[in-house]
């Protein structure tokens, strides 16, 4: 409210956390793509910054669930927005979603590639 009744306090803290949750995703993703660029993103390290991505989501809905919670009592009057900003919230949790069923993908790619080095091994002692 405009009279000054609610602090700002837990709101700074949300956006200085929700600063941070963004630069461990810039990194993550930064790190990614440069595995992509040296051609090595198929291996077991690329799991620790798809996870970083994936703990940066689900931190980033937490939060925006948090700034939905502290702006739900002024909207008694329109509860409508509440129920928006939860659905963002959920929105939110599935684009983490998505990026967990894009890590199991990986982690099938990995599999495969490391059994295709196994065969291709087996193939060059035959040969």
């Amino acid at each position: 409210p405009e009279d000054g009744s609610l602090p700002l306090t837990p709101l700074r803290v949300i956006v200085a956390l929700g600063m941070v949750v963004a630069q461990v995703a810039l990194v993550c993703v930064w790190r990614l793509v440069a595995m992509v660029r040296r051609g090595t993103v198929f291996s077991l390290a690329a799991f620790r910054y798809v996870d970083g991505v994936i703990g940066a989501i689900v931190a980033a809905a937490v939060l925006w669930f948090a700034v939905t919670a502290i702006n739900a009592p002024g909207q008694r009057d329109d509860p409508g927005v509440t129920v928006i900003m939860g659905g963002i919230g959920v929105a939110i949790l599935g684009i983490a979603l998505i990026v967990l069923v894009l890590r199991m993908l990986l982690v099938q790619a990995v599999d495969r590639d490391v059994e295709a080095a196994r065969m291709q091994a087996e193939l060059d002692e035959v040969i």
